[in-house]
């Protein structure tokens, strides 16, 4: 198993995976998202990859003082066995040697089983509220 930044290649297994994960939305285009953090210069998306392919990612970037974290999502077959773990462990790696201090997430209210998962980890609730503006 190892873990790397995926290359335009990786692209389409990652859209695959996400959309089996139940992450995406009709709203916002995978795709867009993933080309986006593969060609910022303080974003990249980690991919964990096993012989059978792709089996995981966590997409992350930085605004230079806090890192988000996004797309974490593990292969049915693979969850609960340390996969997103790995992956969370890599982010935040990626993160420190780029200087973040901070790490942060967004869990929908309704994904309680995730949100046991980060608490596992170590994360918790920040006490803020997100808002949200679509800039079209």
């Amino acid at each position: 198993m190892i873990i790397r930044s995926l290359i335009s290649d990786d692209l389409q297994a990652a859209t695959v995976l996400w959309e089996s994960a139940g992450l995406t939305r009709p709203w916002n285009p995978p795709e867009d998202d993933l080309e986006r953090a593969l060609i910022g210069p303080s974003s990249t998306v980690l991919g964990c990859f096993h012989k059978q392919g792709l089996i995981g990612t966590v997409m992350t970037g930085h605004d230079g003082h806090r890192g988000w974290v996004y797309y974490l999502s593990v292969a049915d077959r693979h969850r609960r066995s340390g996969v997103g773990t790995r992956l969370m462990a890599a982010a935040e790696a990626w993160l420190r040697e780029e200087g973040a201090v901070k790490v942060q997430l967004m869990v929908r209210s309704t994904n309680e089983q995730v949100t046991e998962f980060y608490d596992r980890l170590g994360y918790e609730d920040a006490d803020v509220q997100v808002l949200a503006k679509w800039l079209r």
